[in-house]
């Protein structure tokens, strides 16, 4: 038997961790909720989480050296996993009440107010994944997942630098207009809704990207 896949969920202070731990753990992995560098660096998978503002978030993952982390697993092809705001800070920007702030910069675009008539996004939707997802993998058309959530990366823009590399893949959703739901990225997967609250089909797209790892 294969030993335990060893996950750290980063704790920069704005996430919900225990949450998070919980449902890694019931896939099998090995995890653990910390700053640690040497412990984010050398797991086998980082969970990046987030709640509350953008540029609130950005400053606590730079205080914590979370964008060091990043940077560093991402250019050794180290797995790293986003949710929610964890997301929205792989962007280039944030946009809130007419201020923009920098976010990591790992893909292009601007994270911006979702425009619906009720804002935010909470509760259950569908999302239109597209073909050879592996994030997805095992799951039906109709799978729901659950989002809270305010804002969003409304339109996506990416150009390969290199013939070579493969595009990402992107799942979208819809909240008044089609928003970015989840993006595969070689060794950068992020979603916009919670998958440690979504259920089934949340535990079933965790176990998929540990079975990555």
């Amino acid at each position: 038997m294969s030993a335990a896949r060893k996950v750290v969920v980063f704790d920069y202070g704005f996430g919900n961790v225990r949450s998070a731990e919980r449902a890694l753990a019931r896939t099998g992995a090995e995890v653990e909720i910390t700053r640690d560098f040497d412990k984010a660096m050398n797991a086998d998978g980082l969970l990046v989480p987030g709640v509350g503002a953008f540029a609130a978030c950005m400053r606590g993952l730079r205080a914590a050296r979370g964008d060091w982390v990043i940077d560093r697993r991402l250019s050794g092809g180290r797995p790293v996993l986003g949710i929610c705001v964890g997301m929205q800070i792989l962007f280039a920007r944030g946009i809130e009440h007419g201020v923009e702030t920098a976010g990591l910069d790992e893909w292009p675009g601007s994270v911006e107010p979702l425009e619906a008539e009720i804002v935010p996004h909470m509760g259950w939707n569908t999302v239109a994944v597209p073909p050879g997802s592996e994030l997805f993998a095992g799951l039906d058309a109709d799978a729901r997942f659950y989002f809270v959530h305010s804002y969003a990366v409304r339109d996506w823009t990416f150009e390969a630098h290199h013939t070579l590399l493969r595009p990402p893949k992107v799942t979208w959703s819809t909240h008044g207009t089609p928003f970015v739901a989840a993006v595969e990225n070689g060794a950068l997967w992020a979603t916009q809704f919670h998958p440690e609250k979504s259920g089934d089909a949340g535990a079933q797209l965790l176990t998929n990207w540990i079975g990555t790892l």
